[in-house]
C-alpha cells in the first residue's frame, strides 16, 4: 500500500513505555501499517511541538501516561477517528466528547489480563500451601512445621471463589481447570448455564464468601462494586480464609479489611489497595498474614510486548479496511473495568 494511503498515527503516552511496548520488530510492522514518527511521543497535548502531528493524526496510539482525551484535546485532532490503547482500561482516558464524535476505541486489555491471571493463579497455589505463614514461622523459628501445623495445608479439594467473570476472571478460570479445586463464581451477568459451560458453579456473593477457602476479586471498579466487600461481607469469610485482590482497592472497605487483618482472623494477598499506595504507617506493611505487592500483577517488563502486538494487529486490520478485533463500546463501560 502506498504510504500516502496509510493511516496517519501519533503516539500519546509516557515515552518510557514505548521501547518495551514496541521493540524493533513490532515497530517495523507498525511503521509498515501506518504513517507514524517513532521519535515523537506526545505526553502533553498543549506542547506546540506536537500540534502538527495532532492536527494530521487519524489514529492515536495511547498508553500509560496519556492525559485524558477531553473536548479540548479533540479540537487539536480534528481528523482523529481511532484510538488504539496499548494498556488495559480506557475508563480514565475517554470521555463523552470522544464518544459523541463517533471515534472508535480499541484496548489491549485482553493482553493485560494474561499476567494478572497468572499472578493470581500463583498466589492461589501458594496460599493453599499456606506458604506465607510457613515462611514467617521459619524465618523466626528455623524449625520445620509439625504435623499439627500442616493439618489444614494443601490444594487438594480447596474451594476457590472467583468474584467477577471479567477477562481476567475468565482467563483465571481456564488456568484453574487442571488443578484439584472446586471453583465457585459470582457474577450478576453470568447465569447457571453459562457458569456450567465455564466449568464452575454460580452462587450468590454471600454464599461464595461463606463457602470459599480462597476468595479472589476480579470485578470492575464501577459504582455498583464500590465497597462491595464491606464489614458485614468480610465477616462472612471463614476464619483463616484468604482474600486476593488484583482488581481495585476500592472494591473493599479498607478500614474493615485492616481490622480483620490486624485481628489475624483473615489472610490477604493484595496487589491493589485503597488508597494506593498505602500510607507509610499502615500496619498492612508488617502483618505476617498479609502479602503486599506494589501493583505488579498487570503487564510489566517483557509482558508489555504482548500489548504492543495487539495494537499493531489492530492497526494492520485498520490499514486493510477491517474492523478492530478488540473494540471498546461505550455501552459496555458501565460494567467493565
Amino acid at each position: 500500500m502506498p504510504s500516502a494511503q496509510l493511516p496517519r498515527a501519533v503516539f500519546a503516552m509516557d515515552p518510557v513505555h514505548l521501547p518495551l511496548l514496541f521493540p524493533p520488530p513490532l515497530m517495523a510492522r507498525l511503521r509498515h501499517a501506518s504513517d507514524i514518527d517513532p521519535a515523537l511521543v506526545v505526553q502533553d497535548f498543549a506542547d506546540p511541538a506536537a500540534a502538527e502531528a495532532l492536527a494530521r493524526a487519524e489514529v492515536m496510539i495511547t498508553g500509560w501516561g496519556c492525559p485524558g482525551l477531553d473536548a479540548g484535546v479533540l479540537t487539536t485532532a480534528p481528523r482523529l477517528h481511532t484510538v488504539l490503547h496499548a494498556a488495559g482500561s480506557v475508563r480514565s482516558l475517554v470521555g463523552d466528547a470522544l464518544w459523541e464524535r463517533g471515534i472508535t476505541v480499541s484496548s489491549a486489555v485482553t493482553g493485560n489480563a494474561v499476567p494478572v491471571a497468572e499472578y493470581t493463579l500463583a498466589m492461589i497455589l501458594l496460599a493453599g500451601k499456606d506458604t506465607f505463614t510457613h515462611r514467617e514461622r521459619f524465618r523466626t523459628s528455623h524449625a520445620y512445621p509439625t504435623h499439627a501445623e500442616t493439618a489444614h495445608t494443601g490444594n487438594s479439594g480447596r474451594r476457590v471463589g472467583i468474584i467477577g467473570a471479567s477477562r481476567v476472571g475468565r482467563r483465571l478460570l481456564e488456568l484453574l481447570r487442571p488443578f484439584d479445586f472446586e471453583v465457585l463464581l459470582h457474577d450478576p451477568y453470568v447465569g447457571p448455564t453459562e457458569a456450567a459451560a465455564l466449568g464452575v458453579r454460580s452462587v450468590s456473593l454471600d454464599d461464595l464468601l461463606r463457602l470459599s477457602d480462597i476468595v479472589s476479586l476480579h470485578a470492575p471498579g464501577i459504582p455498583e462494586t464500590y465497597r462491595m466487600l464491606d464489614r458485614d461481607r468480610l465477616a462472612l469469610v471463614r476464619d483463616g480464609g484468604v482474600l486476593i485482590n488484583t482488581s481495585r482497592g476500592a472494591l473493599v472497605d479498607p478500614d474493615a479489611l485492616t481490622d480483620e487483618l490486624v485481628s489475624g482472623r483473615l489472610h490477604a494477598i493484595l496487589d491493589v489497595t485503597e488508597p494506593e499506595p498505602l500510607p507509610a504507617g499502615s500496619p498492612l506493611y508488617h502483618l505476617p498474614n498479609v502479602f503486599l505487592t506494589p501493583h505488579i500483577a498487570g503487564s510489566l517488563g517483557n509482558e508489555l510486548e504482548r500489548l504492543g502486538s495487539i495494537v499493531v494487529e489492530e492497526l494492520e486490520r485498520l490499514a486493510s479496511g477491517l474492523p478492530p478485533a478488540h473494540e471498546v463500546r461505550h455501552a459496555d463501560l458501565a460494567r467493565v473495568a
